[in-house]
Formats: structure tokens, C-alpha cells, sequence
């Protein structure tokens, strides 16, 4: 059984990554490298864990945030088909099963809010993960002045936590934002759409989405 140590590690994998990065770094995209595909995979695995499906299930989920962005190698645009057919590939030639392949590429397929859809679990866990990844740390533009919309809402990201409650019925992303740098109208603008997808995933997990900003629900 390959476990989600063995993908970390993987040389190829990690060219993948880097490479689609300096796509979007030439693009003006904020990061979407390490630092994001591990967060995300990590989130995805959490939310699964929490919610007490199977170890394998949690770690396939891990699986699908590690590599969910390998596509933008190819373009920005339809980059979680391409990835998919990408994770196809790599995962086919290190022996994953055809079933678990399936899970992985159908959640990669389906992350990406153009053509999103929460057709599984692990699909719906990957989307909640990626989506909710809001923070300072992935703006790579050091001029304030020149800062695009994208740039400010993450900027203006101090503090972000997506955290399921006690009784399992609920699933927050808790932002704490800095309105110097990025209003919660320029959240919404942005994020509108991927939050219509966070809650249509959560509820593909028997969860009710909510979204705080400063200790005020929004949604």
C-alpha cells in the first residue's frame, strides 16, 4: 500500500509541483506551491478523519490535496481536468489500485470552481481544504501599491482556521482580517462563488458550512 509519505517524497511529484508554480508566479497567481498543496492536504485528511471515515479514505484525501494543482503545469485553464489525467498517470506507474486511483482523479477533476462538483467525499473534503486556504503568506507581490484584488484579500488574511465542531454538524472557516489591506466586500467579491461550493461540499459531508470574519457570521 503507498502511503502519502512515499507521494511527499516523490521526485517527480515534487518537479511537478515546482514547475506548475513558476507557471503561475509568471502569471501574477499567489502561491500554489509546498506550502499550499500541503495545507490543503492536511485539511482535507482532517476534515475526513473528523467525520470518521476510514484511515484509507483520510489518506487518500491527502492524497488528491497533494496533487490537486499539479495541472497547472500544463495551463491555468482546465487545470483540474489536466491534473487529474497528470495523477492518472503518476499514480497508474507507482501501482495505487484502480479503485483508489479513481477516488483520487475524480476528486482532482472536480476541484476547481469552474466546473466543480462534490461528487464524493474525498472530492468534497478537497474542495472545502482548498477553498478555505485564505492567508497573508500566499501573496508573493511585495509592493502594497501595486496589490490586485486577489492580493488583498489574502494579504488582509491575519488569522484563518477551518475547524469542524463538537458534534460534527458543522464546518467554520473563521478569518480574522485586516481591513487596511482588503474589505469584507472584497471578500465577497471574489469569493462568493467559492463559498456557494464550500457549502454544497459540506453538505455532500452532512455538514453546514459557515463562514465568520472578524466573530461576525457571514454565511
Amino acid at each position: 500500500m503507498i502511503t502519502s509519505e512515499q507521494i511527499k517524497n516523490d521526485e517527480t511529484i515534487k518537479t511537478y509541483i515546482t514547475k506548475a508554480d513558476e507557471s503561475l508566479i509568471a502569471l501574477g497567481y499567489t502561491e500554489h506551491s509546498f506550502a499550499h498543496v500541503t495545507k490543503v492536504a492536511e485539511t482535507a485528511k482532517y476534515i475526513l478523519e473528523t467525520l470518521g471515515y476510514p484511515e484509507r479514505d483520510c489518506e487518500l484525501a491527502w492524497i488528491a490535496g497533494y496533487l490537486h494543482d499539479i495541472g497547472n503545469l500544463v495551463n491555468r485553464k482546465d487545470h483540474a481536468q489536466s491534473g487529474a489525467v497528470m495523477a492518472f498517470r503518476i499514480l497508474d506507474k507507482m501501482g495505487f489500485p484502480a479503485d483508489e486511483i479513481a477516488t483520487i482523479v475524480t476528486a482532482i477533476g472536480n476541484h476547481d470552481e469552474a466546473t466543480a462538483e462534490a461528487v464524493n467525499p474525498v472530492s468534497a473534503a478537497l474542495i472545502l481544504a482548498d477553498k478555505t486556504d485564505v492567508r497573508r503568506s500566499r501573496v508573493r507581490n511585495k509592493d502594497e501599491s501595486t496589490f490586485d484584488i486577489h492580493d488583498r484579500v489574502n494579504y488582509s488574511a491575519k488569522k484563518s482556521i477551518t475547524k469542524i465542531n463538537e458534534d460534527k454538524t458543522i464546518i467554520k472557516l473563521k478569518l480574522t482580517v485586516d481591513q487596511r489591506y482588503g474589505t469584507v466586500m472584497d471578500y465577497f467579491e471574489i469569493f462568493l462563488g467559492r463559498m456557494i461550493l464550500c457549502r454544497k461540499a459540506a453538505e455532500r459531508l452532512g455538514l453546514q458550512f459557515k463562514l465568520i470574519i472578524n466573530e461576525q457570521q457571514l454565511l
